[in-house]
């Protein structure tokens, strides 16, 4: 099944997600339906509350479907080291056709559970270490645009409003 993407503006996005508790079939399937809809809108990773879901899970998959040991799932994860800096344009599948360049940490490693609920540790550099963080941060109801000026982020929000006005967003 795929999802639509909840844009900007929905409260599920800007709200911290409440922690996976439960590790099933159920669990499962849904992530098998966030990495499909994550690669029928062109993305790299998707967190649950990008489908209007509050529960900390993320799927990554830096290799867009084209190497299935790529994939991740991310249930819980928790930043636990970063080094480095890194910037780069980034984008979100929640606030289509705006990018922005952000600094970030080039090298980071998490912890997380898999779909199973069994623990791991991963560190990633560059753009793995950017979908980490950027993912993380939707399940901490932070978006990428928390990391630009504020006159380039009232900017990109004027953009948004004046979309939603004319029915386009």
């Amino acid at each position: 099944m795929t999802y639509p993407i909840t844009k900007y503006g929905n409260a599920v996005l800007e709200s911290s997600a409440r922690p996976v508790d439960k590790f099933d079939e159920e669990l499962a399937k849904l992530c098998e339906d966030m990495f499909e809809s994550m690669y029928v809108a062109q993305g790299v990773g998707l967190a649950a509350p990008q489908i209007g879901l509050s529960k900390k899970l993320a799927v990554i998959d830096v290799s867009v479907g084209k190497n299935p040991e790529a994939k991740l799932v991310l249930a819980n994860p928790e930043i636990i080291h970063t080094e480095g800096r890194h910037t780069q344009n980034e984008g979100c599948l929640s606030i289509p056709e705006f990018r922005e360049s952000v600094t970030r940490p080039r090298k980071v490693t998490i912890r997380a559970q898999d779909v199973n609920g069994n623990f791991y540790e991963k560190t990633g550099e560059e753009l793995l270490a950017r979908a980490f963080l950027h993912e993380t941060d939707h399940l901490n109801g932070k978006l990428y645009i928390s990391h630009i000026s504020a006159l380039k982020r009232d900017l990109m929000k004027r953009k948004i409003r004046k979309l939603v006005k004319a029915g386009e967003w």
